[in-house]
């Protein structure tokens, strides 16, 4: 058997713009290894995202010659091992940015040159690698619009072609089984997830092909508006790589009848995202704003079992936080409601919310999730004033006025009329009655009053002014 490249398959389950596996294949025998990194946390439903996508990736490469060896453990010693039984001559990767893992693969990278092993780093995740734009001077950006303006006036390379063949060696060690990896949850909660979310690479452009061709056009004006179904989905299918951001990126600009902008903003906040992520790798757990280093969060238990459960008498929080738990994703607009709320009706830390979020979402990202979180909490670098605080049920009023998305998500107020569905704690008895609720046994009272906890929370941004 001549020496086979090893392509350690991650966040990048597709054969359509592959750089590492493309390029691995231009040389010869391939094996291309999904190892799960026993030191990195993954959340509840992004495993179940994880397992369901590497099974059908699995047939994906089935369906070109090839297959996708599986193991688990530590990286870089089960790596190790599989360079030395197959006899691997090269080892290549492409990029992954989250701050522990980038500096593990740079260590790992240095020890297999130092023993003669090649390997190759690509950028398989970005648009452009994310030290790439920065300010004249050198320094990254800070303000995302800058960002913008700058990326947009580069070339972004062209998406490579889907793998059509691919050679693979005979090896012994035929890794582990799919379900050896242990990645279903034992308690089978995931049902309706699994009715809305068909995994794999053919999904994904068949999304991303509906999402440009009828909704693309309403998207700016629409995408504000949770029940209007108008957002792209394809998150949760850019978070593991099912999809190259490039090949989205460059069918958006042949779009050229409609509105593109919009929708290319969104990919290009998630590069500066990345951006931010690689200069501040603190920056998931520290508040980019030094400030909040010093600011006073509360500790409230009822508070955040009632967020985390979708009752906190807020329809339209309460609303955002079932459709995450039963879906495993979240309106953007409604996601910066929550987010808000945790943080400042509540004064729950972010970084919290930020956990919960990993934990909850099949979309999870590590520098979106942060940026994201930040952003609302008003600690991040290029976020809206600070001090500013949604109020849920004017949030509401505006963005699901005739209450759909909430009598999706929060069917006890269904029956409610639209003048009082945002706020039933205002219903007047006879409403209540006439819609079959009864406050604080079929829907909770308000877990906290809106002045009041307005007036909390700005007192506490006046002590770190």
């Amino acid at each position: 058997m001549k020496n086979p490249i090893i392509v350690l398959i991650r966040e990048d389950l597709r054969i359509h713009d592959h750089p590492a596996l493309y390029a691995a294949c231009q040389v010869g025998h391939v094996i291309p290894l999904y190892i799960l990194d026993e030191e990195t946390t993954l959340g509840e439903a992004k495993k179940w995202w994880l397992h369901r996508n590497i099974e059908t990736y699995q047939h994906t490469l089935q369906s070109i010659n090839g297959r996708l060896w599986l193991d688990k453990g530590k990286v870089e010693e089960v790596l190790s091992q599989w360079v030395k039984n197959t006899n691997a001559k090269a080892v290549y990767w492409n990029r992954i940015y989250e701050p522990d893992i980038y500096q593990r693969d740079r260590t790992m990278a240095q020890s297999l040159s130092s023993q003669g092993i090649q390997v190759k780093t690509f950028e398989g995740t970005l648009l452009l690698p994310p030290w790439k734009i920065k300010k004249d001077d050198g320094t990254p950006y800070k303000v995302y619009s800058a960002y913008y303006r700058s990326l947009r006036k580069e070339e972004i390379p062209k998406p490579l072609p889907a793998l059509k063949r691919m050679s693979v060696p005979q090896l012994q060690d035929d890794g582990m089984t799919l379900n050896e990896l242990d990645l279903l949850p034992t308690i089978p909660w995931y049902h309706i997830m699994e009715s809305i979310w068909d995994p794999g690479e053919e999904a994904a452009f068949k999304r991303m092909n509906s999402f440009f061709t009828k909704r693309l056009h309403d998207y700016s004006e629409g995408r504000d508006f949770p029940g209007k179904g108008l957002h792209s989905t394809l998150s949760p299918y850019l978070a593991l790589g099912v999809i190259s951001v490039r090949g989205i990126y460059h069918a958006l600009i042949d779009m050229e009848s409609k509105p593109i902008e919009p929708f290319m903003k969104q990919l290009i906040w998630r590069e500066f995202s990345y951006s931010v992520l690689l200069h501040y790798p603190e920056s998931p757990i520290r508040p980019l704003n030094e400030k909040f280093a010093e600011f006073h969060w509360h500790s409230d238990d009822e508070g955040w079992e009632k967020w985390t459960k979708g009752k906190t008498g807020y329809p339209i929080v309460d609303a955002g936080m079932r459709e995450l738990w039963a879906t495993g994703l979240m309106h953007n607009r409604v996601r910066m409601i929550v987010a808000s709320f945790l943080t400042k009706h509540l004064l729950i830390p972010w970084q919290k919310g930020a956990e919960w979020f990993l934990d909850t979402l099949i979309d999870a990202d590590l520098a979106n999730n942060s940026m994201g979180w930040q952003w609302v909490a008003g600690s991040g670098f290029d976020a809206a004033p600070y001090f500013r605080i949604f109020n849920p049920t004017l949030q509401s009023e505006k963005f699901d006025k005739e209450g759909t998305y909430i009598r999706m998500w929060v069917p006890e107020l269904s029956h409610l009329p639209n003048r009082y569905i945002h706020k039933p704690s205002d219903a007047p008895g006879d409403v209540l009655k006439s819609a079959g609720i009864t406050l604080g046994v079929d829907y909770p009272y308000p877990v906290v009053d809106h002045k009041a906890a307005r007036k909390r929370a700005l007192e506490h941004y006046e002590e770190i002014k």
